[in-house]
């Protein structure tokens, strides 16, 4: 297997991203994460096409009082990148998921996900509740291939990546904020992991796996993850930007419906679909209180 390995020096110098690195072997690839401060764990998973740098403004306030865990995606940020987009599945994925959590013996966890963190983390709490404290859902959704699961943000989305994805990941996000355009230090962040064609397989991947019908591929996890879901007696809180196309605020509502005594959902004011890049601070905040609280 043919495999991508981000030059360092692409990751030197990133604004408000002084975190010591940590890497696990799985299979042979090595996957990166931030792993920061002690305690009972706050698992932050990212979704596409971000990495680790998209959680740095809550980082650094939730490991002054938990360890504050992100991982890299095989595939994103500064873990390895098979070149091969067939690599990329939704089995894959969970199956990294599922071996990071056992490598670092992670329990007690506070599942902290968003966009395509929803449908890996949610399904693996619904598999392993014996390693969950707590969930935390932010703009994502269960992406079973049901009609009711495509808002018209996702499936524009969904036409249109494969060409957005030729260019510029940094430019990409750069224009994504609806507070104002990122910085240009910020946007090399974002731009960092992916310097060529070769280094975005996985990036490339992801729009195409989300299932069309409930009988594709990640379709069942999902059915099955709603289902135990609607039985959740953990604690859960539901936030989301009251600005994002993609989940807008209405699926917000429905995951409050199906899983029970979830709390919110919890509406960030002013921010889009990446809300942890606008309001990281804000939500670190609430995420700190509800772990008090419960």
């Amino acid at each position: 297997m043919d495999i991508y390995r981000t030059p360092e020096e692409r990751f030197r110098d990133l604004p408000d991203y002084p975190f010591a690195p940590h890497t696990l072997d799985l299979d042979g690839l090595r996957m990166h994460t931030v792993d920061e401060g002690q305690g009972d764990p706050v698992l932050m998973l990212h979704g596409e096409p971000t990495w680790s740098f998209l959680y740095r403004k809550m980082i650094t306030p939730i490991a002054a009082k938990h360890r504050a865990v992100a991982p890299d995606y095989i595939g994103f940020g500064k873990s390895d990148k098979p070149t091969d987009d067939a690599y990329y599945t939704f089995a894959h994925h969970f199956a990294n998921l599922e071996a990071f959590a056992r490598a670092l013996d992670l329990n007690r966890i506070t599942l902290v996900m968003q966009d395509w963190g929803g449908p890996l983390g949610l399904h693996f709490a619904t598999r392993h509740p014996e390693r969950i404290a707590r969930l935390v859902i932010l703009n994502t959704g269960l992406l079973s291939g049901a009609e009711a699961s495509f808002t018209r943000g996702l499936r524009i989305w969904i036409e249109r990546s494969q060409k957005i994805l030729e260019g510029s990941i940094g430019e990409m996000m750069r224009r994504a904020p609806v507070s104002g355009p990122l910085s240009d230090e910020v946007a090399r962040g974002y731009d960092a992991p992916f310097p060529n064609r070769e280094s975005k397989a996985g990036a490339r991947r992801f729009p195409l796996m989300i299932p069309q019908s409930p009988a594709d591929p990640g379709g069942p996890e999902m059915i099955e993850t709603r289902d135990a879901l609607s039985r959740w007696n953990k604690p859960t809180l539901v936030m989301f930007s009251d600005s994002d196309r993609v989940f807008p605020p209405s699926v917000a509502e429905g995951f409050i419906q199906l899983i029970p005594n979830a709390e919110g959902p919890i509406l960030i004011k002013g921010a889009g679909h990446y809300v942890q890049e606008e309001a990281g601070e804000e939500l670190a905040r609430h995420i700190l209180d509800f772990m008090d609280r419960t």
